[in-house]
């Protein structure tokens, strides 16, 4: 099925994100281990999946809208080099998902393209309700007990 040209743009650059977020992912949960931080070792490892699954979906709708995926672009990555710095950093290539999916959600009501905006929507709830807001409450958890003591729970 031949798509809207301007559809399969934003979904290159959402797929931009994603792949972003999942390289992100990946060396911090990698980083993560190293350092023998086990239980955010898991967690990220987890969205690293997530983030796959993601750009999976993107990839698919793209292919079946007669798109050609770009696999090349990655739009936000920036790996930390401390917990708190890493776990920041996920949050912020949360939120530009966040932004991104939000505009290319209204480009696709506006087209009439309901079936790709229903499953953008799908993922901005899990961005949102998942992957932010667990992100969030980590770095709120280093704010109230300390950040030694943070750490030493992840072992």
């Amino acid at each position: 099925m031949k798509g809207n040209q301007n559809i399969i743009n934003g979904l290159n650059e959402l797929l931009g994100y994603e792949l972003a977020a999942m390289d992100q992912y990946f060396i911090h949960s990698q980083m993560y281990l190293d350092w023998g931080f086990n239980k955010l070792y898991e967690r990220i490892d987890h969205e690293f999946d997530d983030e796959r699954g993601h750009a999976t979906k993107l990839i698919e709708r793209m292919l079946f809208l007669e798109g050609t995926p770009d696999m090349v672009t990655r739009t936000g990555l920036k790996v930390g080099t401390d917990v708190p710095e890493m776990l920041e950093s996920d949050l912020r290539v949360e939120y530009e998902v966040d932004a991104k999916l939000r505009e290319v959600i209204a480009l696709c009501e506006q087209e009439n393209d309901y079936v790709t905006r229903d499953m953008l929507i799908v993922l901005l709830d899990d961005t949102e309700m998942d992957h932010a807001r667990w992100l969030e409450q980590q770095l709120g958890l280093i704010k109230r007990i300390g950040l030694q003591n943070y750490l030493q729970a992840m072992m």
